[in-house]
């Protein structure tokens, strides 16, 4: 059923980002992104900031002993990244996968499995605290009914998310983990509480480590801020040159868009139609909003048809070995 889901939810939002092309004037966006052009590399390239970022924050999370090295966490960012945005995983595949490659590269299995948790929870955390950000930047700007809609809408939504997230982090010091193994094992008749309690105890050592804690907040946080930096590049490709600050709040609000629609592969369509919508407030047309978020669904097939490939040859050689 939740196959099933995914690819209709993945049809509709492609049928929609048809329509809205259609809708805009399929030759004025045509004509906009070719004006950006070349530029796409650069903007694409340009990711590898705040995927960096992303990986640091990460490895704030990782025991010591075992840490990964700058370029491990690095390519194993990429490929999490990769899964998530091109493969129907409910956001959540790409975390499964940076776990098993960190316990293939030495890091022992509950400690991988305990600071993906933990980082899934910072990246939320701080995603949100940028969204928050972004909104208070807007209404600073103006005050329009447009925007105050738009606000009601937000908050609505980051107040569901920290709702979710303070339920969360309860779970993770509950031992949320140790639960959901015996009630596997009364289902499976197998006792995996010992892994399970494992990890728990993981989690919960993470936590207890609050200058790591605070570092991978604030690398991470500095990774949501880098992003601006994407579609200020693109706008200056368009020869429409665009404040950072209203850059900054453009993808703070896109970014809340996207960890809302994580149920729909790669948030299709809702991404394109949110940008529609958000550069309204700031005058901009409808071609230019989808040619910023056209630009970025490049950008995610030039960094994540590599990262694919990259993580079949590595499982791909590993089978080989065991074979």
């Amino acid at each position: 059923m939740m196959r099933l889901w995914m690819i209709v939810a993945a049809v509709l939002g492609l049928a929609m980002v048809v329509v809205l092309i259609v809708h805009s004037g399929a030759d004025e966006v045509a004509r906009a992104m070719l004006l950006v052009g070349w530029g796409l590399i650069p903007v694409s390239l340009y990711h590898v900031v705040p995927m960096v970022l992303s990986a640091l924050s990460w490895r704030e999370l990782l025991p010591r002993p075992s840490a990964l090295g700058f370029g491990a966490v690095t390519w194993i960012r990429w490929v999490r990244e990769s899964v998530t945005s091109l493969l129907p995983v409910a956001g959540v595949g790409g975390d499964l996968v940076g776990a098993r490659l960190a316990y293939v590269h030495g890091v022992p299995g509950a400690q991988a499995a305990a600071s993906m948790v933990v980082d899934v929870t910072v990246g939320v955390a701080t995603q949100l605290l940028f969204v928050a950000i972004g909104l208070a930047l807007l209404l600073s700007r103006s005050t329009a009914p447009a925007v105050l809609a738009v606000a009601w809408f937000v908050l609505i939504g980051i107040g569901v998310f920290m709702a979710a997230i303070a339920i969360f982090l309860r779970l993770q010091h509950r031992g949320m983990f140790a639960v959901s193994a015996r009630l596997a094992g009364m289902l499976l008749r197998h006792d995996r509480h010992s892994g399970a309690a494992a990890i728990d105890e993981a989690v919960v050592a993470i936590y207890r480590d609050r200058p790591a804690l605070l570092r991978a907040n604030l690398v991470r946080l500095a990774g949501w801020a880098a992003g601006t930096g994407e579609i200020w590049l693109v706008m200056r490709f368009l020869g429409r040159p665009m404040d950072m600050i209203d850059a900054f709040i453009l993808e703070s609000l896109g970014a809340g868009v996207r960890a809302a629609a994580f149920m729909v592969p790669g948030a299709l369509g809702v991404l394109e139609g949110s940008y529609v919508a958000f550069c309204a407030l700031f005058g901009l047309p409808a071609e230019t909003a989808l040619t910023i978020a056209l630009s970025k669904r490049v950008r995610e097939l030039a960094l994540g048809l590599p990262g694919l490939i990259v993580w079949h040859w590595v499982e791909g050689r590993r089978l080989l070995r065991r074979g």
